[in-house]
């Protein structure tokens, strides 16, 4: 079936136009706390290359956890299966920044979208490469997956993370404390703090998942980003574990793997289909954006494009 999904994302920016504002900016960065809430924009990337956008489509914003699929990605490159020995796949069920289940679990983080996990994750990174080259790949291939070689971290915000991530800095040295952690906590941070503070439009993010909604390649450039199986399991993490423990509630509701960031964006695969990307600042209770949620939801009912069924 043939679908004009032009008149589809116009229709979601226009019925949700009149609830921009909606949720609270998160405001423990202070950087992020000074981004207009009653901003929103969606973009949908299908597989075949063509893009259609609404809202504020153009507007930088700060991908945070979206960042943790694609550095799991340079992870998995690097380390392969091995991964998995230093952190889980299940979810968290707990707070994002949660220090008690890793007491619990023995310093394992439950999943590499939890923040202790998504240190990890850059630990396991610096295996390859000194900090500040780590952050340059890190910027490179999401360049490369963007398309766009415009990319850039916003440093404002990396200061701000660092100067504020005081349990960050816990959850390391905790780790740390229990062998899990290989690398100075100050190095392994600071690039855990550069990688969320890239700035995306939902123009440049949907283009860069769209390797996830098309078996591991590119398929506009053709160029293999990782296996069809690698990606079939990134999106199994992304359903289960994408958004922290809203993460049911979101598979309920929409349907599709995603991952989503505190700075109001949301990615969201449909299998075979297209690379969403959704922004609006104000969070949901579970940090989550609230209207960026609410807009998927409109998007899969409106296509069918839920992956456990129309």
């Amino acid at each position: 079936m043939l679908m004009d999904l032009q008149a589809v994302v116009d229709d979601i920016a226009s019925a949700l136009s009149e609830r921009r504002g909606e949720g609270k900016v998160a405001d423990y960065i202070p950087q992020l706390a000074k981004v207009d809430p009653k901003q929103f924009a969606i973009t949908i990337t299908t597989v075949d290359g063509q893009v259609f956008s609404a809202g504020d489509a153009e507007t930088p914003f700060s991908i945070q956890s979206i960042s943790k699929v694609f550095m799991l990605t340079l992870a998995l490159g690097q380390a392969g299966e091995t991964v998995w020995k230093r952190v889980g796949r299940e979810p968290s069920g707990t707070a994002f920044n949660s220090i008690v289940q890793l007491e619990q679990e023995h310093g394992i983080p439950r999943n590499p979208f939890i923040n202790a996990g998504a240190i990890v994750i850059c630990d396991i990174v610096l295996g390859s490469y000194k900090p500040k080259e780590a952050i340059g790949e890190y910027v490179r291939f999401m360049r490369y997956l963007a398309d766009d070689d415009m990319l850039t971290i916003d440093r404002a915000v990396a200061m701000s993370e660092t100067a504020t991530g005081s349990r960050n800095t816990a959850l390391a040295n905790f780790m740390r404390s229990f062998g899990n952690l290989h690398h100075d906590v100050a190095h392994v941070l600071g690039v855990y703090f550069h990688q969320c503070a890239l700035a995306m439009t939902t123009r440049q993010l949907s283009r860069a998942g769209l390797f996830l909604a098309a078996q591991g390649a590119d398929p506009i450039s053709g160029y293999s980003v990782v296996s069809a199986s690698r990606a079939r399991r990134i999106n199994a993490l992304m359903l289960t574990c994408g958004h922290y423990d809203g993460s049911g509630d979101f598979a309920f509701h929409v349907g599709l793997p995603g991952k989503s960031g505190v700075g109001g964006g949301i990615l969201a695969v449909a299998p075979g289909k297209a690379s969403i990307a959704v922004w609006s600042p104000g969070l949901n209770k579970v940090g989550n954006s609230a209207l960026g949620t609410l807009a998927l939801e409109m998007l899969t009912n409106q296509t069918g494009w839920s992956v456990f069924g129309a």
